[in-house]
């Protein structure tokens, strides 16, 4: 299988390259970034923008994949600080991917929306077919590619398929989503012995582990089209609250100071997300499940993370 991945440099394409590899696939990389120092067998990285179609195009033309994963995406916290930029990126680089998709052979369009989509006042749990009324930036143009590949879809007969994306939380440096006060409790938790959460304590929304969101995408990536009701998929996994998160850490870490100070800006985005999803229709056209609870991923994790710091040089600093 050839596979073009957008936003490769990502916190979701940087894990899923290597499961992509491991299976055998052969991979274009594509992103802005540079190529990091030891790349999978079998990736070719390119540097590219997906705001510029010339570059898109020349991509897809010339690898010819059998599937495009599209990931390249600015989150919801840094979309608020450059909502043009963010509109450049989210929204332009899905129309380029999906017409270099139309020109060059069709190949299946798997895209990454989000929680985001949802809109303040939802009740829980909150179905794949409720209004998307989204506050931010970042939302606004999840919902626009929705709709967009939707269009692709039934004008010019392409696959596109995605999943929503709860708060997803890996091994790695959080990347400005504002669902990142859950990773930074682990990661601070573990550097420095303490992280002043930005969310209040009682703050819920759904999360997913990052081997359980790989494995989504994988399984409906590969999911025959026949058996799909939608295009694109609610998936959940755990809602826990912050509270309760910092709780499974505490237990973890012996000592750690964990704190909550909510900041008004990004604790109204947080707030005008669901708390829980109802992914039934993932589960039952595609036999979606999760593995992951909150204990279980917080033992998985920690381990993972402690060998992320010292590889940054700060093992020094790592909290018993």
């Amino acid at each position: 299988m050839k596979i073009l991945l957008t936003g490769a440099a990502g916190q979701v394409g940087t894990d899923l390259l290597p499961l992509l590899t491991e299976r055998g696939d052969q991979v274009l990389a594509f992103d802005l970034a540079p190529a990091p120092k030891h790349l999978p067998d079998g990736v070719e990285w390119v540097r590219g923008d997906v705001t510029q179609s010339a570059e898109v195009y020349d991509a897809v033309s010339g690898f010819k994949p059998d599937r495009i994963m599209h990931f390249a995406a600015i989150l919801s916290a840094r979309g608020e600080q450059i909502p043009h930029r963010a509109w450049r990126v989210n929204m332009d680089g899905t129309l380029h991917v999906l017409e270099a998709a139309r020109l060059f052979g069709k190949p299946q369009v798997f895209y990454t929306s989000t929680i985001a989509a949802f809109g303040p006042g939802l009740p829980n749990p909150v179905g794949d077919d409720v209004p998307l009324r989204p506050s931010t930036m970042y939302g606004v143009t999840k919902v626009a590619g929705e709709r967009l590949g939707e269009y692709y879809q039934s004008h010019f007969g392409l696959d596109f398929r995605g999943v929503r994306f709860p708060g997803l939380i890996n091994a790695g440096i959080p990347g400005g989503g504002t669902s990142d006060y859950a990773l930074f409790m682990y990661v601070d938790g573990l550097r420095t012995g303490r992280y002043e959460c930005f969310v209040s304590p009682q703050s819920r929304i759904p999360f997913m582990y990052m081997p359980d969101a790989l494995r989504a995408v994988l399984e409906l990536s590969d999911a025959p089209q026949k058996s799909l009701g939608r295009s694109i998929y609610n998936i959940a996994a755990i809602s826990p609250s912050a509270e309760e998160i910092a709780a499974a850490v505490r237990a973890r870490i012996p000592g750690v100071e964990l704190t909550f100070k909510s900041d008004p800006e990004r604790q109204a985005i947080l707030d005008s997300w669901p708390q829980v999803l109802d992914d039934h229709h993932a589960r039952f056209e595609w036999g979606w499940n999760h593995e992951f609870d909150l204990d279980g991923m917080s033992d998985d994790l920690l381990p993972k993370v402690r060998e992320l710091i010292a590889k940054e040089g700060g093992g020094e600093k790592l909290h018993a």
